[in-house]
């Protein structure tokens, strides 16, 4: 890694514009985890890949959610160090900005990571159970139970690893950090906040189940055909419009 920070002011201009477009979009979601109450004070966060440069946006540490602006959102590169994007110096990125960039460097696909300390998808991660697959929507959403990372300690790259050993052989866009709480990941930012607000839902939802009763499983075989149709056909795409019905 170089001692020498980038500067924003410096690069490309379309990679100037990709990240004006990631801090509006980055600050605008913040907004989501608020709304859908998966965050208390200035705990969680969200990031989003620069596509075409070795970048991510992600939330400043310690700000509170209703002083999030777009021009506060900061930048670093897949190391996870902020660069000379404009902003104070003593303006930090998140305190988990290694987990962020570890993951980024590790899952080339990923171009959104999400994380929350919501009520139920936690108590979970606490128990250090996985939320069992007993739902449609979790098969449609997670292709199967959303699994139990490790627990690491904040600080360094070693919740990434525990997220990215934990995904890679799942289907889940979700992952519950041992005694710590949700981690998701998307395509982009919006998707990976999704998940999020899908992995509470359902974690909920079970665990309301839980108080009935046993809750019934759901077959292997239904729930790759549920993944499938959910992740492939369902919505607004090009698939044949009765398949969408």
């Amino acid at each position: 890694m170089s001692d020498v920070r980038p500067v924003l002011a410096e690069l490309p201009r379309d990679v100037r514009d990709a990240v004006a477009r990631s801090r509006e979009r980055v600050a605008a979601l913040h907004a989501e985890l608020t709304r859908y109450q998966l965050v208390v004070w200035t705990a969680g966060n969200v990031s989003e890949r620069v596509w075409g440069a070795d970048l991510f946006v992600i939330k400043p540490s310690g700000v509170s959610y209703d002083e999030l602006t777009p021009e506060e959102m900061v930048v670093c590169d897949l190391d996870g160090t902020k660069i000379d994007d404009g902003t104070p110096d003593a303006l930090r990125p998140s305190s988990d900005t290694a987990a962020h960039a570890y993951v980024y460097r590790h899952m080339p696909e990923v171009g959104g990571v999400v994380h929350t300390h919501s009520t139920y998808a936690t108590a979970w991660a606490a128990r250090g159970e996985p939320v069992p697959c007993v739902l449609t929507m979790m098969a449609d959403e997670f292709g199967g139970e959303i699994p139990i990372g490790p627990f690491a300690l904040i600080g360094d790259d070693s919740i990434g690893r525990g997220i990215v050993e934990t995904l890679r052989t799942h289907r889940s866009s979700a992952v519950l950090m041992k005694n710590h709480g949700p981690f998701t990941i998307g395509k982009d930012a919006r998707e990976a906040v999704k998940a999020a607000v899908m992995c509470e839902e359902v974690a909920r939802t079970v665990h309301v189940s839980r108080q009935l009763g046993e809750p019934l499983p759901i077959a292997g075989a239904d729930i790759d055909a549920l993944f499938d149709r959910y992740q492939n056909i369902y919505g607004q795409g090009s698939a044949p419009e009765e398949a969408q019905l």
